[in-house]
């Protein structure tokens, strides 16, 4: 048995995955599906998006992207994890539960929310994995230009779509040669898929599941 598929965590994971199924946004509701896609797309406006529309979803990952998320940073060993977007907690505990598993580690993760970040708080500590994570309040643009983890192994890009290309930037001089980056939702972030697919980039990136993006940093 594993951290993750043994109690308190695999009963926690299956009622926080069933809460998130049920979860409604009236406020998203409201908004035409062509203004959502323009908001998800708004380098200016995704505050509004995420601080007012989306405050209410749980916006989580799959179950298989959680697992994926659990086994990349097992069999890579990872001691050093970043995540951008915390939501409630759901990948968090996937990625904290492979840190106790590898032994240890340090897993930052932030969330612009702070009523998302409580919620997260209160899971981490029901899972018994809080001792394993910095929760960071704020804008991921501030919260994470300083005090980072070297090097990172493993990175989950789960906010803001329209921020992956900027948040990698400021990750990148802090990742080991090998390091991974999952991204969910990447089709959502064409600026991103172009950085790192490119030629000459120091990725090697391929789509991988259900939207989501795996990359790998070169060198």
């Amino acid at each position: 048995m594993t951290t993750l598929t043994s109690s308190p965590v695999a009963p926690l994971l299956q009622r926080l995955f069933d809460e998130a199924d049920s979860a409604l946004s009236p406020a998203l509701t409201a908004v035409p599906p062509a203004e959502r896609q323009r908001l998800l797309g708004s380098r200016s406006e995704y505050t509004r998006l995420y601080g007012e529309l989306l405050k209410d979803l749980w916006l989580p990952v799959s179950a298989d992207t959680g697992k994926l998320l659990y086994l990349l940073a097992r069999s890579s060993g990872a001691r050093h994890i970043v995540e951008f977007g915390t939501s409630f907690g759901i990948s968090t505990i996937h990625l904290a539960a492979a840190l106790r598993d590898n032994g240890g580690g340090r897993l930052v993760t932030t969330e612009f929310e702070p009523g998302k970040l409580q919620r997260a708080a209160a899971h981490l500590r029901e899972a018994g994995l809080d001792d394993l994570v910095d929760l960071r309040a704020g804008d991921a643009l501030q919260t994470l230009a300083q005090d980072l983890p070297a090097p990172i192994d493993l990175v989950l890009l789960d906010g803001a779509k329209v921020l992956y290309a900027e948040i990698l930037d400021l990750l990148q001089p802090h990742l080991r040669p090998g390091a991974l980056i999952v991204a969910d939702n990447a089709d959502d972030s064409p600026a991103y898929l172009q950085r790192v697919r490119a030629p000459g980039s120091g990725y090697l990136s391929l789509p991988f599941a259900e939207d989501v993006e795996l990359s790998m940093r070169l060198g």
